[in-house]
Formats: C-alpha cells, sequence, structure tokens
C-alpha cells in the first residue's frame, strides 16, 4: 500500500495531468488574411489553472486534489504544446500536439527515510477535419461572424508512477504505470469580430466516450483575439476543463478523475 506521504506527491503531481497549452487557430479568416487560396495558423498558448479539483488514483489508493495555481507551478518541470490548421474554403484541417512532465522527489518521514519519486507524464497527438457551417454578418456595421464544427482521433498517453527507494534490500516495485489510447473528439466553435482588432472566441471540446477508460473529457473556452499587428494575434480568456479516466493495472485501480478552470493567454499567427 503506498504510504500517504507518496500519495499526498502524486496528488501533487497530478494536478498537472491536464494542465495542457491549448491552442487553436480560427476558421473565421484574420482581418486583411488572404482567403483566395489555402490560408494557415499556428498557436501557443498557456492554461493556468486557478483551481484543481478531484481524486487520483494509484494502486488502488486514492488522494483528493485540492490545489491552487501555486501548488501546480512548484511541480512542473516542463510543457509544450501547439495548433495547426489550415483552410480553404469552409474545409478545414487540425493538428493538435501536446506534452506535459512532472518528476517530483520527496523523502517520507521515519527513521528509514525512504525516497519517493513521482513521475507524470501525458502526451497527446489529434488529427482532426473541421466544417465552417456559418460564415455571414451581423449588426449595422455588418461584422463578419463564423462558426465552425471539428471531428477527429486523438492518440493519449498517460503515465503516474510511485516509486518507492528503501536503503535496505527489496525496493517496494513501482506503483502505477502508463497507458495509452485513442479516443474520437468532437468540438465545435464560434468566432465573431467586434472591431478591426478584435475578436471574441467561444469554444467547447468533448473527447473520450469511454474509449480506453477515459469516459469524458471536457473542454470549454471563452475569450478574446486582439490583432495589433498584420499577421500576429494576442488571445486571452478562461478555460474550464474535466476528464474522467479510469482503468486497471496490475498494481490496482489507476484513475484520474479532475475539474479545472482559469485564464489562458496565447499567440496566434497567420500566413
Amino acid at each position: 500500500m503506498p504510504h500517504p506521504s507518496s500519495l499526498s506527491a502524486m496528488a501533487l503531481a497530478t494536478s498537472l495531468l491536464t494542465l495542457p497549452l491549448i491552442a487553436s487557430a480560427q476558421s473565421l479568416p484574420a482581418p486583411d488574411q488572404d482567403e483566395t487560396g489555402w490560408r494557415h495558423g499556428v498557436a501557443f498558448y498557456l492554461f493556468t489553472p486557478l483551481r484543481t479539483t478531484g481524486t487520483s488514483t494509484v494502486a488502488g489508493q486514492s488522494a483528493d486534489l485540492d490545489l491552487d495555481l501555486g501548488d501546480v507551478l512548484d511541480v512542473l518541470d516542463f510543457a509544450a504544446a501547439g495548433r495547426y490548421e489550415a483552410w480553404r474554403g469552409d474545409f478545414g484541417i487540425i493538428l493538435d500536439a501536446n506534452y506535459v512532465g512532472i518528476e517530483q522527489d520527496t523523502t517520507l518521514p521515519g527513521p528509514l527515510g525512504a525516497g519517493v519519486n513521482v513521475d507524470v507524464r501525458q502526451k497527446w497527438f489529434g488529427l482532426l477535419a473541421a466544417y465552417r457551417v456559418a460564415d455571414a454578418v451581423y449588426g449595422v456595421k455588418n461584422l463578419r461572424y463564423a462558426v465552425d464544427i471539428q471531428g477527429g482521433l486523438r492518440y493519449n498517453s498517460i503515465r503516474q508512477e510511485i516509486d518507492i527507494t528503501t536503503p535496505g534490500p527489496g525496493n517496494p516495485p513501482v506503483l502505477g504505470g502508463d497507458q495509452d489510447w485513442i479516443e474520437p473528439v468532437l468540438g465545435v466553435r464560434g468566432m465573431w469580430r467586434l472591431n478591426p482588432k478584435w475578436t471574441g472566441i467561444a469554444s467547447l471540446e468533448l473527447g473520450g466516450f469511454g474509449a480506453g477508460g477515459n469516459d469524458l473529457q471536457i473542454g470549454a473556452n471563452v475569450g478574446f483575439d486582439y490583432q495589433p499587428w498584420e499577421k500576429t494575434a494576442l488571445t486571452f480568456g478562461y478555460r474550464y476543463f474535466s476528464i474522467d479516466y479510469s482503468d486497471t493495472l496490475n498494481s490496482g485501480d489507476f484513475a484520474y478523475d479532475v475539474d479545472q478552470h482559469g485564464p489562458y493567454f496565447g499567440l496566434k499567427y497567420f500566413f
């Protein structure tokens, strides 16, 4: 059975499993972007959850999560992600990639001073098709808006491992492990121009649907693009994310069921 301190370390580390950099180009062309052929967008974002709540389970033992942003950033090792979108008319192709890594070392209380290594990794790669279902104008100024739908597949990999090292021989086995699966993803996004430099954005993405043990993954965003330069925009807003994943490994139940919310910030480049 994992020591309570090792479970606490895992709970803190796994709070970053769902700290992706989220990204999105757009089906609504950027101001002055050429629409005669293919148009492209690359974006990089950082999601900073103000609150993470839920439960992490390793080797059949669960630890509750109730963490603020400072707790999460204390154990971040490396995070990187991006998203590329190519559009021609109403049709689009989306490539989505994400990686988050955390590794934390601690020492259990007691005379033996056993060491604990917590290793957490999440990565995904998605390929989606998109279709713009609406492209029109609104208001007295005839400002443009667009709505697109998205669907495809995403490869996911999650690691939650606890490795306890004791001074003597016969260290306990590594608890937890790696899980990989492919899941369907569906999404919808609306964008509306507010003026030549500002654009509002709202999106909803659903994934999992029971594939590989991921019952449901939800991502919802509301925010704005501000484009002070011809090909580059700043983007920011608020994000809600939740995941309900569970499976059984040789060492016992393996699960991650959390909700997160907080602001996001990013950069978009159009060409």
